[in-house]
């Protein structure tokens, strides 16, 4: 499984589904409701995105893309996912995931954490500055399909 809020999806996701796929026979892709982050686009976008975007993936494994509201764990269980997949940029994503695997562990013990390093091209993307440059009408397509990029110009 990998979990996300992807508002919006960006070519590091992208990257990250890419291999991941490589990996697993099913992966779910679990689109965090999580309101508390104030996403831009909804929740019914957001998994609209995801499933335009994982299209040319679907060859190498089975994907699903599934909304979530609740805590992960007891996500992961539901989808009866045996591996979360994490995306990792910096030494800062590191130390804040370090805290999640250790607090996932003791929630359920037989669910692993994999991690995989953002490719050096997608590292410094997040989704966070990705709204913000464009909001401020700046070129996103270096982050983001073109697909994404067309839907960001037309929310903002």
């Amino acid at each position: 499984m990998y979990p996300g809020t992807f508002d919006p999806l960006t070519n590091g996701h992208r990257d990250i589904i890419r291999r991941a796929v490589k990996l697993v026979d099913k992966l779910v892709i679990g689109v965090a409701i999580n309101e508390a982050k104030g996403p831009l686009f909804s929740l019914e976008e957001r998994v609209d995105m995801v499933l335009e975007e994982i299209e040319e993936f679907r060859h190498t494994a089975e994907i699903e893309v599934r909304p979530f509201d609740n805590l992960l764990m007891h996500f992961a269980e539901e989808c009866t996912a045996n591996v979360i997949i994490r995306g990792l940029r910096a030494v800062s994503d590191f130390e804040y995931e370090f805290q999640m695997v250790a607090m996932n562990q003791k929630l359920n013990p037989d669910i692993e954490t994999v991690f995989l390093m953002a490719d050096p091209q997608h590292q410094a993307v997040a989704s966070r500055l990705v709204k913000e440059i464009a909001k401020l009408d700046g070129r996103v397509e270096h982050f983001v399909s073109p697909s994404v990029a067309k839907r960001l110009k037309e929310k903002l």
